[in-house]
């Protein structure tokens, strides 16, 4: 994620705009050493998509505590769940014949063990236990929430909904960027996790030489 998302801001002009907008939480650390360029970023200080999608911090902070163990589903999530036969073909699973769809594993090896191959191959799916679809509005939500029941289903889930918020990405476009919510990364700096309410914090060129290990005796840094 971060390669791609750096290769866009890298091909961003120099001086033809005044910031450029990242539409994306931390995401796992997939953000955390991308660098600005001329131009300064703006990034949500969310987690995640997920706090963008409820509006703000303080709403998903509220959802994550009253709902341990949720797994959140969007419209734009159950659509790209499924790669497409050109990627499919490249991954692990593929190579090694495990990518099978749940209703293909569950003819060879029943729907028990079906669930079973699915959550440990998900990389920790098990620790969830409920779906939750997101409302958001600018999509059929009742065929996608109907999928996603469906999944909750099929993975013997608890299944629930609600609605989305897009304020966080209204603001995000519109401005303004109050650091509470948002970080501003001048040129030249990086992106680094902070794990604490900030989520995030920009390193500049001189914080992160500062923080560089030192080089041996007689060695080049």
């Amino acid at each position: 994620m971060r390669a791609r998302v750096q290769a866009a801001v890298d091909a961003v002009p120099a001086g033809r705009y005044e910031r450029v907008l990242l539409g994306f939480g931390l995401c796992n650390n997939g953000l955390a050493g991308g660098r600005a360029r001329s131009t300064p970023l703006i990034v949500p200080r969310s987690h995640d998509c997920i706090g963008l999608f409820l509006g703000s911090p303080e709403r998903y902070r509220e959802v994550f505590e009253a709902m341990p163990g949720t797994y959140f589903l969007t419209p734009g999530w159950i659509e790209r769940s499924e790669p497409s036969d050109e990627l499919r073909s490249q991954t692990v699973l593929h190579r090694m014949g495990l990518d099978l769809s749940f209703e293909e594993l569950a003819r060879q090896y029943g729907e028990d063990n079906a669930r079973y191959v699915m959550d440990t191959l998900a990389g920790g799916i098990g620790a969830y236990h409920r779906y939750l679809y997101i409302r958001t509005g600018c999509a059929p939500d009742h065929l996608f929430e109907a999928e996603a029941r469906r999944r909750a289903e099929q993975r013997g889930w608890e299944f629930g909904v609600c609605d989305g918020d897009p304020a966080w990405l209204r603001q995000l476009v519109f401005g303004p960027w109050p650091a509470d919510r948002f970080l501003e990364v001048p040129p030249g700096a990086v992106i680094r996790a902070q794990p604490a309410d900030g989520v995030m914090r920009a390193e500049s060129a001189g914080d992160e030489g500062a923080n560089a290990p030192e080089a041996p005796d007689g060695a080049s840094p």
